[in-house]
């Protein structure tokens, strides 16, 4: 897999379907990091667990999707950077509350690092308190 797009599109759809880390690990280095200044967030420091996260979220909000605004690759700086809108629905039992049935629409970015094929580091660009008050979770 040389190709940083092919790598960081398979990657991002995996991730954004909630299929964990088992369908994301293979764009990725095995200890790639991660970072994200949003609460919920706060303790999730690989991106084996974030892709984790991203899979236990979809429980909560079975059929929830992403509408993808912006793609960027930066060949010269090894990253690629992706903007989109998550849409979710709390019905799904587990998680901080019962379900609310309330709905969130709320915009992130994903800047992927690479070093050579792979993902080395991602960084989640969000605004966690508003989906949250959204969701009715604050």
């Amino acid at each position: 897999m040389s190709d940083m797009n092919e790598v960081a599109t398979k990657f991002f759809e995996a991730c954004e379907a909630g299929m964990g880390w088992d369908a994301c690990a293979p764009y990725c280095t095995a200890d790639a990091s991660f970072a994200a200044q949003s609460e919920p967030l706060a303790d999730v420091k690989t991106l084996a667990d974030y892709a984790n996260w991203m899979q236990g979220l979809m429980t909560l909000m079975p059929g929830a999707s992403y509408d993808l605004k912006s793609w960027a690759v930066d060949a010269a700086r090894s990253n690629i950077s992706a903007y989109a809108v998550f849409n979710g629905t709390h019905t799904g039992e587990g998680g901080p509350v019962p379900p609310t049935g309330k709905s969130a629409s709320t915009d992130y970015v994903y800047v992927m690092q690479f070093s050579g094929d792979k993902i080395s580091h991602m960084t989640k660009i969000w605004n966690a308190p508003w989906a949250l008050k959204q969701l009715g979770w604050m």
